[in-house]
């Protein structure tokens, strides 16, 4: 960009002063008023309170001890959103990539925030539009506008054509100037309007707020029978109003959200702790599901850098470039060429060694923003040779995959991919060879024509194999091997020679990594037959951007949750496509941008660790689901039962508060926390029902039996109260064995703890007497016990018939 110092030198310092800046919300978390406001202004917060009110009011203090439990909740919700937004925050402003822009004359990279109106922003291969503006400069620039558009195509810019925010730049380099920033820019009013209308689906997220929708809807039918009943058929106000409260309160599953908040952001802190940012929260459900994990081989399975290895001179060998937006072969006549050679050219025969290095530096320095390959060659040359300036030039792009110039005395030469450039020959099947070990092969060729290499009619001549050394990470056969274990499938999509890519695959041991496809035979008019495809091979090679993007969707189709990881701008379409789209931190801003979790210390080994933690956080929270709900359901038919009978409800708000922190959330802290290396399935809802709804109508069947037997005899309320809650905390709590299991040695503590905290509350007489326990029925209390036992083996049989029972 030399040309563009001398006649743009962008804004100067006090123009930048007093510019607007590019002030936009960052997507990584929630605001401090909106986490407030979602842990402590919700509907249920509400009834409780009014509750708890009303228990100050009519009763006595010790049966308001559930009002400090949603105190409680609050709180704790509140410093563990804090906590992961702190996290988010801090991961976000690392992620952000700098961009460069011109100020005072002179380059600077700069925060994405600090760009204000006018500024004029450099652009290369891989860089991310933050703002709208007016292209200035174009050298080859080609900008992908898929994701605001659809359109698959580039679109070349050239001076005064517009460009949006939200775009990315795939090909050439050039700047522009900004005319909209922040919240006026094209892409931020996009998001503005889908955060309107739209939130990502998430089962989990839709599937809690369905429960607590609907038993909104019951605890009010129910509760209003219930007090009237309470009201009608008890001559104390204060028990009456105590009653009514107990089963109102405990259909209430306060905790759930909690939970479900706590165990999301627990997730987010433990991998920000291994540099790992989650842009999306419904993400962290996404790690649980993925069975496919579509990776890209450079950047992922290798290192992302390269070394030049050999440069191999081939003999002259002419044949023509094909038009590679096609896969089909060009089998035209070559155009002759009848160019007269300049001094200095050698268009026939073995050209000098000298000759060859000379096209490579200066093909290799031609952009000022080099990628991979050409960084690995400017290692060994960093300058252009003198001479060799480029009248024009193509730049590279993953679509297109060779690059080339015109350095007109030196004649026209292009450098890329052997099979795309080459059909058959010496030098192709050369090529091939190399390819087969595992080696990364360019071809260096001269053109008879640069302009002809865009529509497949030039001539070129190879001059020289270029072979490149790949680094493969260290720590990826471990990880790949970890997959292999969890049952997640391993695809390996590259645009690299399919060949060059079996070969890694196979040294790393991936099964099925010998089996390998050029991309460029599959069918792009049947879906079907390429999720086939997709499902019996491991390896494909040439795949373009395009490409990418459709074998995420028909793995899709096939029922599949994909994972796409991947480091460049080719990856970018994937990637937003993907269920979970993962990013490599050294990767292009765009790629970062579009992902939904960006793997910041860039290492291949901290996939396993995303990938439990989704786990992790959907099987616990389908855990304590169960816990909550079950309670949730017998409250309901104990309510319902007690309402139309008209008869005294069985417990009394601290008792309901006692065994409720015991079964359920006191444990629930530690299994919504706890590591699992389930895969979650789909169909959380159904799951849950089916195991709470059979557990908590058979738990408030044996709760109401054992009252009213209790009842039915001499004893006190007292003592019929203290029957039910026998029975309550018997059967809840193996509720709390079956969810538990499989048991290893930290579960069965938990569940014997929280059985040997309970036995201890019935016999310290301060306990007994704080909680209005009074054991003094033995006839009592072993029917409780008795028919808690039958509850309990009917309750297995229940769950284990509807599917839901773990081993």
């Amino acid at each position: 960009m030399d040309g563009l110092i001398s006649v743009a030198p962008g804004l100067t310092s006090e123009q930048v002063a007093s510019a607007k800046a590019n002030h936009i919300p960052r997507r990584s978390s929630r605001s401090l008023s909106a986490i407030l406001r979602a842990n402590v202004f919700t509907l249920f917060n509400l009834v409780i309170g009014v509750l708890w009110a009303l228990i100050l009011i009519f009763g006595e203090w010790q049966d308001g001890l559930f009002g400090l439990v949603i105190v409680a909740n609050a709180l704790i919700g509140i410093i563990q959103e804090l906590r992961a937004k702190r996290t988010l925050d801090r991961l976000a402003v690392i992620n952000e990539a700098p961009v460069r822009v011109r100020r005072d004359g002179r380059e600077q990279e700069i925060n994405p925030r600090d760009l204000v109106l006018g500024d004029l922003v450099l652009l290369g291969p891989g860089d991310r539009l933050l703002v709208d503006g007016e292209v200035v400069r174009s050298d080859g620039l080609e900008i992908d506008e898929s994701l605001l558009t659809g359109e698959a195509d580039p679109v070349h810019k050239q001076p005064g054509d517009q460009v949006l925010s939200g775009s990315f730049a795939v090909a050439g380099s050039g700047a522009f100037v900004s005319t909209r920033v922040g919240t006026d820019a094209y892409a931020a009013k996009l998001a503005e309007e889908a955060s309107k209308f739209h939130l990502a689906h998430s089962e989990l997220r839709a599937g809690v707020a369905g429960f607590i929708k609907y038993i909104t809807w019951l605890v009010i039918p129910i509760g209003a029978l219930l007090i009237y009943s309470q009201l009608h058929n008890s001559a104390d106000l204060r028990g009456a109003v105590t009653g009514a409260v107990a089963g109102i309160v405990t259909m209430i599953p306060e905790g759930l959200v909690l939970m479900t908040s706590i165990a999301f952001a627990v997730g987010v802190v433990r991998l920000g702790r291994r540099k790992c940012l989650v842009q999306e929260l419904p993400a962290i459900e996404g790690l649980a599901r993925v069975d496919v994990l579509c990776l890209d081989k450079t950047g992922t399975l290798t290192a992302g850098g390269m070394d030049l290895d050999e440069v191999l001179p081939v003999p002259g060998d002419r044949t023509p470039i094909p038009d590679n937006r096609t896969p089909v072969p060009d089998n035209r006549t070559p155009v002759p060429d009848n160019r007269t050679p300049a001094s200095g050219a050698q268009p026939a025969g073995r050209p000098a060694r000298g000759l060859i290095d000379e096209a490579l530096a200066a093909l290799a320095n031609l952009d000022d923003r080099p990628n991979a390959t050409a960084e690995a060659i400017r290692a060994r040359h960093p300058a252009s040779p003198t001479g060799w300036t480029a009248r024009s030039a193509v730049p590279f792009s993953s679509a297109r995959k060779w690059s080339g110039a015109d350095f007109g005395e030196h004649g026209a030469w292009v450098l890329g991919a052997p099979d795309v450039l080459l059909h058959g020959g010496a030098a192709y099947d050369r090529a091939t060879d190399l390819a087969a070990t595992g080696t990364r092969v360019l071809a260096l060729c001269r053109t008879s024509s640069l302009d002809g290499t865009e529509r497949g009619e030039a001539t070129v001549e190879p001059v020289a194999l270029v072979t490149l050394k790949q680094r493969v990470r260290p720590d990826a056969r471990e990880t790949l091997g970890y997959f292999a274990k969890q049952g997640v499938t391993v695809k390996i999509i590259s645009g690299d020679n399919p060949l060059a890519v079996s070969a890694i695959a196979t040294g790393l041991g991936i099964p099925g990594g010998d089996r390998s496809i050029d991309a460029r035979t599959l069918p792009h008019d049947d879906p079907a037959r390429l999720g086939e495809l997709l499902d019996t091979h491991t390896v494909f090679g040439r795949v373009s951007p395009q490409q990418k993007r459709e074998f995420v969707t028909a793995l899709q189709a096939r029922g599949h949750t994909v994972a796409m990881t991947g480091d460049g701008v080719n990856d970018v379409l994937a990637l937003k496509d993907a269920d979970l789209g993962i990013a490599m931190g050294a990767g292009s801003p765009a790629t970062k941008a579009v992902a939904q979790v960006v793997l910041l210390d860039d290492k291949f080994a901290t996939l396993p660790h995303v990938v439990g933690e989704g786990r992790r956080v959907l099987a616990n929270i389908e855990r304590v689901s169960n816990l909550f709900l079950t309670k949730t359901f017998y409250a309901i038919v104990l309510s319902l039962m007690v309402g139309l009978a008209g008869m005294q409800f069985p417990f009394a708000p601290r008792h309901s508060t006692l065994t409720n922190a015991l079964v359920i959330g006191i444990p629930a802290f530690f299994l919504a926390l706890a590591p699992t290396l389930e895969r979650s399935k789909p169909g959380f809802v159904p799951r849950v029902l089916r195991f709470a709804v059979p557990a908590g109508v058979l738990c408030a069947a044996a709760v109401l039996l054992s009252f009213w037997a209790a009842h039915k005899g001499t004893s006190t309320l007292l003592e019929d109260q203290t029957a039910a809650v026998i029975t309550l905390f018997l059967t809840t709590w193996w509720v709390l064995v079956l969810i538990a299991r499989p048991l290893n040695w930290w579960r069965t503590a938990l569940v014997g703890a929280m059985a040997v905290l309970f036995a201890i509350g019935m016999a310290l007489p301060f306990v007994r007497e704080f909680f209005a326990l009074e054991p003094g029925d033995l006839s009592n209390d072993l029917t409780a016990v008795g028919i808690s036992l039958v509850a309990a083996l009917m309750i297995s049989v229940a769950v284990k018939l509807a599917g839901t029972l773990r081993p």
